[in-house]
């Protein structure tokens, strides 16, 4: 073979090689990019819950960002757990993930026997808003503040009938902190849901509810129920009236946080695109503005592992009260 020959073998060998080097990072990132199909957002509450309104608000956003249907499903029962589950045993692809609040922080603890645990199978990735409950009672109910409801109750020991979406969420170790704190009885009347528990109060079954703002506002503001106080340190905006529980129980705090979560081991690129997606959801106008009106307060951290952080700081916080109070999950 003639050196003439041999050199244009070689020139088309690496005239070849050099072609095929540009496409081999678009060939990558189109069998990486995320997402590249619709995505399933569990929701360990009921359909209509607080829960279930957020993730819906900020699924329609995420899916005009990243151009892919984010599905809501609703798969309630055993406090969250069942949803939770499902989640930490699924594909750790982006495309399974879990919404998850202060109810996870409660059950690990409260649940001695999970087959998955939370921290260590949950990779959290963004938080949402921070979520203030209200204080509520029946309006036939005799105090109108909390110093009075606080005698009240020291005057009526174990009389007083307490609901709450569930045991072991938000509203159940809220009320039960604030019976702590204040040094009262009071009987818990769990329901499966914010709803039926509401229901109740309204009609005098049970007389006192420590309610998420997204179902408790409504009612408070059309007269159906009657604030007392509120969890956060500070008013809130949506009930400027209302005092909070801390003003009358020194140190008293019981807000509950909401966020999203995939499975261990999702892969850091997946986990940065949700992360940057979700904080521009929770910064944009229109979804602060709509969060606001359901009396929650948008909260976001720089890093998925700030959030982390802030999600085993609450998880030790509930455990001092559960093995305080010896709480049980029923």
């Amino acid at each position: 073979m003639s050196n003439t020959k041999v050199a244009r073998r070689r020139f088309l060998k690496l005239a070849g090689a050099a072609a095929a080097f540009p496409a081999a990072p678009s060939i990558l990132r189109a069998q990486g990019a995320y997402p590249a199909r619709p995505v399933h957002w569990i929701v360990g509450q009921a359909a209509g819950s607080s829960s279930d309104i957020t993730a819906r608000l900020i699924g329609q956003f995420l899916s005009e960002r990243l151009g892919q249907q984010f599905i809501i499903e609703t798969r309630p029962g055993a406090g969250g757990n069942i949803a939770t589950e499902f989640v930490a045993r699924a594909p750790a692809d982006g495309y399974t993930l879990l919404l998850i609040n202060g109810q996870n922080a409660i059950n690990a603890t409260l649940y001695e026997k999970l087959s998955f645990d939370f921290i260590r199978d949950l990779l959290p990735i963004a938080s949402i808003d921070l979520v203030a409950m209200v204080m509520e009672v029946n309006l036939a109910f005799p105090a109108k503040t909390i110093p009075e409801f606080i005698a009240y109750a020291k005057a009526n020991p174990g009389k007083i009938n307490m609901g709450s979406g569930g045991i072991g969420g938000p509203q159940h170790a809220a009320g039960e902190l604030f019976k702590y704190m204040a040094g009262i009885d009071m009987v818990h009347v769990p329901y499966r849901g914010s709803t039926p528990a509401i229901t109740d109060l309204i009609g005098g079954q049970v007389q006192v509810m420590f309610d998420v703002t997204p179902t408790a506002v409504p009612q408070v503001k059309a007269g159906r129920t009657r604030a007392l106080g509120v969890s956060t340190v500070d008013r809130l905006a949506v009930l400027p009236d209302v005092p909070p529980i801390g003003d009358f129980v020194k140190g008293y705090e019981a807000s509950a946080w909401v966020g999203v979560a995939a499975p261990k081991d999702t892969r850091p690129d997946v986990v940065a695109v949700l992360h940057k997606a979700v904080n521009e959801a929770v910064g944009n106008e229109k979804v602060r503005q709509r969060l606001a009106d359901l009396g929650a307060t948008p909260m976001s951290f720089p890093s998925p592992a700030d959030f982390a952080r802030y999600i085993r700081d609450d998880v030790a916080k509930w455990a001092k009260l559960i093995k305080a109070t010896g709480m049980k999950p029923g």
